[in-house]
């Protein structure tokens, strides 16, 4: 796994691991009630995400975020919490709390914009993916601005986006698209406004990504 120089921890400040685990077990949590006969297809058709449902008539957006708590089948939930774990433990400490939960929403957010906008009209989806390849995004671009070595980060990710392309595996490779491009940009973000001055300069930004990323899960609704 990449390093990251030392000074980063010193610059974005943070410790600990509470948030990762805390999604470890929500996600946990939830995958244990979509298990349970008679009311687990009840929670995940509550909670997933579909095209449609940013459609006039059933406009429930929350679920382009809620959808990130859920997941299909054992190994899907492993696979993702693993690699939370991994990235988790890198991320958070370097990030601080609120800043590493913030990455973290985003992604999903704009994995699920990313399955609206580019997948088939009412493509449903469940999964952390987006909102982990966002935090692959957010540690590339940080990696790069600190002048750390991404070339295993690179060949993870690449491997990755490659096997949701692969006919038959059922994996929305749209919304990995999407929440590596939300993740990378919120690491922009946070190594640009790093320095205490620009604190409220890097709200600001985050405020305006988010606007945008719910404008256009909202572009149905207009279109």
């Amino acid at each position: 796994m990449p390093k990251v120089k030392p000074q980063v921890l010193t610059r974005l400040s943070g410790s600990g691991t509470p948030v990762t685990y805390a999604i470890i077990a929500v996600s946990a949590l939830v995958f244990i009630l979509q298990s349970i006969p008679g009311i687990g297809g009840a929670v995940t058709s509550a909670i997933q995400y579909a095209g449609y449902y940013s459609y006039p008539g059933s406009f429930e957006p929350w679920r382009m975020i809620t959808t990130v708590f859920a997941h299909a089948s054992i190994l899907h939930i492993a696979l993702n919490m693993y690699t939370l774990w991994i990235f988790g433990t890198l991320l958070e400490p370097m990030l601080g709390r609120a800043r590493y939960l913030v990455l973290y929403l985003l992604s999903g957010l704009a994995g699920s914009v990313g399955v609206l906008l580019i997948a088939s009209p009412g493509t449903a989806v469940v999964g952390a993916s987006g909102a982990i390849f966002g935090m692959m995004g957010a540690f590339f671009v940080i990696q790069r601005r600190l002048g750390g070595n991404s070339t295993q980060l690179l060949f993870l990710v690449g491997i990755n986006l490659v096997i949701g392309f692969i006919p038959g595996l059922g994996i929305a490779w749209q919304a990995h698209v999407g929440g590596l491009v939300g993740g990378a940009l919120v690491g922009l973000i946070y190594m640009e406004t790093r320095a205490q001055s620009r604190r409220n300069l890097q709200i600001g930004l985050l405020v305006v990504l988010a606007v945008v990323l719910i404008a256009l899960s909202c572009v149905h609704l207009f279109v």
